[in-house]
């Protein structure tokens, strides 16, 4: 096997120069052309309010970062434009300290009642009835605590307004995402040259983290799954890895947070020598991402990819559906905040693919007892079809395509 083994983890970490600075974060005016945005598909949906809770919706659409927790934190946006922060009265110092895009801070003692605030700041905004939208990751503590302690607003699920920002990609992120997935790259690289004959998983996830960091990725890993022979049939892991053997299998999926855009790669090969039926699952796993990039067409639907993947592994038998040996989960996610995002390559997503929109195409093969092939690579929409954001593997016997 090409570019398999051979090195150390001493001196693939000694070789590492870092990059990660290399591309910027989002900046202040982005933040307020996605408030624009939903601005205008509230007006285009007759939303008269949005709540944004505590997490990621709440950065994306204002650049503030705060962790949820059992106190309700979050900001209603109106389609005026008009943002106001929610907060409990002994947090409002850090809000204001961690404010990017200005608003009005409303905020509430420990004995109030942050959701007869809510309604308050609803009806002094001029809303006096209709739906509410609610960001679709609140928790439900908080949506019911609105929900029973008012008869006047319905609330709906934000989702249409949430995703239908989030789910197109500006050049920005992309750029971020891109210089995440070929750092990513790079670690898989190096990580393939420093296996041998008795390396455990934790051994090989600990280089991983420490290669991301090496990168210049502060935070190392965003998530790690290393998997070695018949482990590698279950598709996110065992409770006890085992160790590399030879001529086994050896399945890595994992990436980094740039930024706050995650990266998301797998790679699966041999380390040894490959066997027939190894090398002929490889090569129709393959032969199934690449039918699943090719059906990623603009005004193609998430259902059509989905598809394409088995159609292609029925004709070699496989499946169907999502019987085993086969593929028993859906083609691919949509990724950018979150590593599972809008849109999801599967059958009964009937989403369609347009421009900026980013998804994985990981068409697994599982083969119970044995083994499982996953090559995972994230495809972004341009205005004339797909492209990768990583190159796939080239062959099993060769799979990061090295030339000699």
């Amino acid at each position: 096997m090409i570019g398999i083994g051979g090195s150390t983890i001493k001196a693939e970490l000694e070789a590492i120069k870092p990059i990660a600075h290399v591309v910027q974060p989002i900046q202040k005016e982005e933040f307020q052309q996605r408030i624009d945005k939903a601005c205008q598909l509230m007006q285009d949906q007759n939303r008269p309010a949005l709540y944004l809770h505590s997490g990621t919706n709440l950065f994306y659409f204002t650049g503030m970062k705060w962790n949820a927790s059992e106190r309700m934190v979050g900001a209603l946006l109106f389609p005026n434009g008009k943002l106001v922060y929610i907060a409990p009265e002994f947090e409002k110092g850090t809000i204001l300290d961690f404010m990017l895009i200005e608003g009005d801070v409303k905020c509430w003692e420990e004995h109030e009642s942050p959701y007869t605030l809510f309604v308050e700041i609803v009806k002094e905004n001029g809303v006096e009835a209709g739906e509410i939208s609610i960001d679709e990751a609140t928790p439900f503590f908080v949506f019911d605590g609105i929900r029973n302690c008012q008869e006047t607003y319905t609330l709906v699920n934000a989702k249409p307004i949430t995703a239908g920002c989030r789910m197109i990609k500006s050049a920005s992120e992309i750029a971020i995402m891109q210089h995440a997935m070929n750092i990513t790259l790079e670690v898989h690289k190096a990580v393939a040259r420093i296996l041998r004959v008795g390396i455990s998983a934790k051994e090989v996830s600990d280089f991983i983290n420490d290669a991301h960091v090496k990168h210049g990725v502060t935070s190392g890993s965003y998530f790690c799954i290393v998997l070695f022979g018949v482990d590698s049939s279950y598709p996110h892991g065992v409770k006890s890895p085992k160790d590399l053997e030879e001529n086994e299998i050896v399945l890595i999926d994992t990436g980094c947070m740039l930024h706050d855009y995650i990266s998301d790669i797998t790679r699966t090969y041999v380390f040894g020598k490959a066997n027939e039926e190894q090398t002929r699952i490889w090569t129709i796993e393959k032969e199934t991402q690449q039918a699943a990039f090719n059906a990623a067409q603009l005004g193609n639907t998430c259902a059509d990819v989905d598809n394409a993947s088995r159609v292609v592994l029925e004709s070699h038998g496989l499946g169907p559906d999502y019987k085993l040996p086969g593929l028993p989960h859906r083609t691919g996610h949509g990724i950018g905040l979150g590593i599972h995002e809008w849109p999801y390559i599967v059958r009964n997503d009937h989403t369609v693919l347009t421009s900026g929109m980013t998804f994985s195409n990981e068409p697994m093969i599982c083969v119970p007892d044995k083994f499982g092939i996953r090559l995972e690579d994230h495809i972004y929409m341009t205005n004339v079809g797909p492209k990768w954001f990583t190159k796939p593997m080239h062959s099993i016997e060769n799979p990061f395509g090295i030339v000699i």
